[in-house]
């Protein structure tokens, strides 16, 4: 599958997340504080709530609506009352520029 242009290093700063439309669907962009770049499906598996406006503390992502917590490097459901797991995509970084996998 291709590697998809998302955005730019500097356009997520760091312990922080952006939406990324792509094909019709939304993805979460993330930079996280050990300065690695991940992404994951852009709603919440509870109740399709938008990611991007919810709060990045570490390597975890908080739903704004119900406050549940995904570890966006796995996308490992972490707390109530989300219990599905989030989509992941692999990510690539080349120069200054975030690439995305979404197959």
């Amino acid at each position: 599958m291709p590697w998809i242009d998302a955005c730019a290093t500097d356009d997520i700063d760091e312990e922080d997340l952006i939406r990324w439309d792509h094909a019709g669907k939304t993805f979460a962009i993330y930079h996280s504080p050990e300065g690695d770049f991940f992404a994951t499906a852009g709603l919440c598996t509870h109740e399709n709530v938008h990611l991007c406006d919810g709060l990045v503390m570490g390597n975890l992502i908080e739903c704004p609506k119900h406050n549940g917590q995904f570890d966006y490097r796995t996308g490992e459901a972490m707390r109530a009352p989300v219990c599905i797991n989030l989509r992941t995509f692999p990510v690539k970084v080349e120069g200054d520029r975030v690439f995305v996998e979404v197959a």
